[in-house]
């Protein structure tokens, strides 16, 4: 896909729109302790991924009701850790650049904390699917292919623009071109966010010139 050829950008929110890494570090340190696990271990696995995920991983053992527990306790952690969290930069400037193209948030939290990160940092998506939205969070690619179904656009036509390697498998599962943050590959790699307002900037002018 050229970009001259896209359609919707589809968002990660942690770590993409929304810098909130060092909130979701503060609250999986915590729950580890909690739990009696690595915590270095777990934030080398949770980044990205749904927290019933994580868990899993890390408490293999865990029946259905002490997995959900376990996974609430931690969104719980995050819910009123807010006071660092803001639009990550370029965030506002790429949002202006789509150019009334259709764009959504695809994250792997809940709806209460999704509004809640996105609310700290000044962003409101015209479309937010959230963990709550689908059964398989990522790296399966339901929640990038459901955001194209209800923007009405074939997946191969959207970006996804992600900083978390289960993230990008899930874009790359659903048939989307891939932008990749923090040094991780993508079929266009970013520094931050203003390298993806440059190539959307490069491309709406190639697109007006045809």
């Amino acid at each position: 896909m050229d970009l001259r050829e896209l359609q919707a950008v589809l968002f990660d929110m942690d770590g993409t729109l929304v810098t909130s890494d060092a909130s979701v570090e503060r609250a999986w340190t915590t729950w580890a302790s909690e739990y009696g696990v690595s915590a270095a271990e777990v934030l080398s696995q949770a980044h990205g991924a749904p927290a019933e995920s994580t868990v899993d991983r890390m408490l293999p053992g865990f029946d259905e009701v002490a997995r959900s527990t376990a996974a609430a306790r931690q969104l719980e952690l995050q819910y009123d850790d807010l006071s660092d969290v803001v639009a990550a930069p370029g965030a506002f400037e790429v949002l202006a650049a789509l150019d009334g193209l259709p764009w959504a948030v695809v994250t792997s939290a809940d709806l209460r904390l999704a509004k809640a990160r996105l609310g700290a940092a000044g962003i409101d998506p015209p479309l937010l699917v959230t963990i709550e939205d689908i059964s398989r969070g990522k790296p399966d690619p339901e929640g990038y292919l459901r955001a194209a179904e209800l923007l009405d656009v074939d997946p191969q036509y959207c970006l996804v623009v992600e900083d978390a390697e289960v993230g990008l498998a899930a874009g790359r599962a659903a048939g989307a071109r891939t932008a990749a943050l923090k040094g991780l590959d993508g079929d266009f790699k970013l520094r931050d966010l203003h390298d993806l307002v440059t190539l959307l900037n490069r491309s709406l002018l190639n697109r007006s010139g045809e």
